[in-house]
């Protein structure tokens, strides 16, 4: 469980953004806080692994707080000057995401955040896998981005849910029947998500001889 921490001087505003992050699986927001020292004091109680800092606070910017922690982080602003979101990206955010948004703009982040995470599992890191996950992280359309790309439908983000949820690899049946589609819409979403390399393709032999397809995420 990815525990995660919102920074935001409007109360109304950071109790949305938190339940925002509660609905992406895997996710669970801790108590939202209003300024930078019970930022600093939840950090120093609690174990949190991701900071959605506002950053203009009325006794600094949340791009102090990411510079002086070691933890991922993203700011969420209203502040369109480019030279503040230049600011903050150096500062050490991984991403910038302007006020207001819709709940899926950061949940997809979220759920690529995710699959980023589990990378740095592994033993060492290949340069052109490091690249592409670079690349997907930043990538809206890899999942439940906006727009025209096969992960923009609320189809395959459930689908992505499901896959991120199992145990271990599903088949397109197990798909199909964990998101309520046909086997034949599953499986659609699932070739287009296999080749956007959002998630891996595997086979599996049973009795018949014959294989079948195993999908999990990354």
């Amino acid at each position: 469980m990815v525990n995660v921490l919102v920074l935001d001087d409007d109360f109304f505003v950071g109790q949305i953004h938190a339940r925002y992050v509660d609905e992406v699986p895997g996710f669970t927001a801790l108590e939202p806080v209003r300024d930078l020292r019970t930022a600093r004091n939840v950090i120093a109680e609690n174990d949190v692994d991701l900071l959605l800092v506002d950053y203009v606070l009325p006794e600094g910017t949340g791009a102090e707080l990411i510079r002086e922690t070691d933890i991922d982080a993203i700011v969420l602003s209203a502040v369109t000057d480019p030279q503040v979101v230049r600011s903050s990206l150096r500062a050490g955010a991984m991403t910038y995401i302007v006020k207001p948004f819709a709940a899926e703009v950061l949940q997809s982040f979220l759920r690529r955040y995710a699959r980023f995470l589990r990378y740095w599992e592994r033993e060492k890191v290949g340069q052109a896998d490091l690249e592409r996950q670079l690349r997907n992280l930043h990538d809206a359309a890899a999942v439940g981005g906006t727009g025209a790309s096969p992960a923009g439908s609320s189809t395959t983000t459930r689908i992505l849910a499901a896959l991120e949820e199992a145990s271990g690899p599903m088949t397109a049946l197990e798909v199909a029947e964990a998101v309520g589609a046909s086997r034949a819409t599953a499986q659609r979403h699932l070739a287009k998500l296999a080749e956007a390399r959002t998630i891996t393709v595997s086979l599996q032999y049973g009795n018949t001889g014959r294989p079948e397809h195993l999908y999990a995420t990354k």
